[in-house]
């Protein structure tokens, strides 16, 4: 369990995004599609970490009407990308107020599709680096590839996912383990990972090097500190 909700047989996750956008205000210039892109992006990583597949989706536009299809395409852009087809979306802009800066909200519903394992039962490892700002677009390399963690997922290379938020990989780790955590490779652990760049993988096996040939090199595996 992470940040989702469950109804009924619905699993409701959400990200949003504010001042990050094309607006003169905005604290980080970033394209309109990009910043939902990327907001989409943390909403379907909670769907996976809750073993769910989104089935629609919910855009919260509080930017104007111009941005409403600039975020559809950004939205449209990360499930091309995926090779899978675009859920169902509807949504609001608001319309009445100008804003001065951006505003975004993207919210998944989805159904539970496989098991989510125990945090115990498997090998775990950090995939990507914490990004935040405009780290995220140019450090591209070091952020972790949703296409590869879900081929990863079906593959069945991986069996948990958890992403990492602006608290940080300790923090993430804490909700997770219940404990503190250890890498052995130079990460920051208490950097924010802005929009999931980096997240938590749960293996069945150590074979590392198996993950570094689908993910590549930014793999760290994790030890609990007892």
């Amino acid at each position: 369990m992470r940040h989702e909700l469950q109804l009924g047989d619905l699993i409701v996750t959400s990200d949003n995004s504010a001042a990050i956008g094309e607006k003169p205000a905005d604290a980080v210039f970033a394209a309109d599609a990009m910043t939902a892109k990327f907001a989409a992006r943390v909403a379907l990583l909670e769907q996976w970490a809750a073993g769910s597949e989104p089935e629609a989706i919910l855009v919260h536009n509080f930017s104007g009407e111009a941005q409403w299809k600039l975020y559809l395409e950004g939205i449209t852009e990360l499930f091309t990308e995926l090779g899978r087809p675009l859920p169902q979306l509807a949504g609001s802009s608001e319309t009445n107020m100008a804003t001065l800066q951006s505003g975004v909200a993207v919210t998944m519903l989805g159904k539970r599709v496989r098991k989510v394992e125990q945090p115990d039962g498997l090998y775990w490892y950090i995939y990507g680096k914490p990004l935040v700002g405009k780290a995220v677009l140019e450090q591209s390399e070091s952020r972790a590839d949703l296409k590869k963690i879900a081929g990863a997922l079906s593959a069945g290379l991986i069996q948990s996912v958890w992403p990492v938020g602006s608290k940080g990989i300790a923090h993430e780790a804490e909700l997770l383990f219940g404990q503190p955590v250890h890498v052995s490779a130079n990460v920051d652990m208490a950097a924010s990972a802005g929009p999931a760049s980096c997240v938590l993988i749960g293996a069945p096996s150590t074979d590392r090097e198996a993950l570094q040939v689908h993910f590549g090199d930014c793999v760290f595996p994790i030890s609990l500190i007892e």
